[in-house]
């Protein structure tokens, strides 16, 4: 049966203020999809988001949510979590929001192991503020603030949040919806800090200022420069290059730091009654 997606959502708050086209809807839909598979009651999630067009997100999920400052998120989400290690908590947040004015959080978020869940909306621009280039703008793409292409090497999300700590990485993309609902699924339910990056399409910002406008032609453009992770092993570093791995990057287990910090109180608690 086809999921009846009102029963998640806010629809006092609908239609969204999101672009025609943007692929955002589509993360949304893999996102609720996964709740309803891993039969998560509505009332046990925490949802939390910063700024910019992701950031919008939980306005219009029916769940616990937080909409946050620039960059603070993770933050607020910690605190949450912190406070009731039970909640199911989920932080969605774009490519300028987490990894630049909250780039600090997401690496020590990483490296804590907190159990929640990370979608990283990645569409290379901030979309909503102006199309300003960001963290993850490839190098000669055009910006508000590149007009002639931008010079800054990009960061691998991915590989930034692996070496971090985060103990479930993963990357898909708004072009193939069912492999990044089995991502999003497998972060919900692993045990640690998990992050998954989404590549998306902002035809409107980013799209615009490099012949990419139409929004089809844009996540086809996307879809192209991926490859999953197996084929990607088989290939060399030169190979690589200019394209996208997607798939499960990454997965250990360790110890959460809620289970790492309940340790400590109850040891803290035993020596002051002692």
């Amino acid at each position: 049966m086809p999921l009846k997606y009102e029963k998640y959502l806010r629809v006092n708050k609908v239609p969204n203020m999101w672009c025609p086209g943007c692929g955002i809807g589509i993360i949304l839909k893999a996102m609720l999809r996964s709740i309803e598979t891993l039969e998560w009651d509505k009332n046990e999630i925490a949802m939390i988001s910063g700024i910019g067009c992701t950031s919008r997100t939980p306005g219009y999920v029916d769940a616990n949510t937080l909409h946050t400052t620039h960059g603070r998120a993770l933050t607020f989400a910690t605190g949450i979590k912190m406070a009731r290690p039970d909640k199911h908590v989920v932080v969605i947040s774009g490519d300028g929001d987490s990894s630049a004015i909250g780039g600090n959080h997401l690496i020590h978020s990483c490296r804590r192991n907190i159990d929640m869940t990370l979608i990283i909306v990645n569409n290379n621009i901030y979309g909503m503020t102006g199309g300003q280039f960001s963290p993850t703008t490839p190098i000669g793409s055009r910006a508000a603030t590149a007009p002639w292409g931008s010079i800054d090497p990009p960061f691998d999300l991915g590989m930034l949040c692996k070496a971090a700590g985060a103990t479930y990485v993963a990357r898909g993309h708004v072009g193939a919806a069912a492999p990044l609902e089995r991502l999003i699924r497998g972060g919900m339910k692993h045990k640690g800090f998990s992050v998954i990056e989404v590549m998306s399409n902002c035809h409107t910002q980013f799209g615009r200022r490099n012949r990419l406008s139409d929004p089809v032609q844009l996540i086809d453009h996307i879809a192209a420069k991926t490859i999953n992770v197996r084929e990607a092993a088989k290939l060399s570093p030169e190979e690589l290059k200019e394209k996208i791995i997607v798939g499960l990057l990454h997965e250990e287990q360790r110890e959460e730091y809620c289970d790492a910090y309940a340790r400590v109180i109850a040891k803290a608690s035993a020596s002051i009654i002692n």
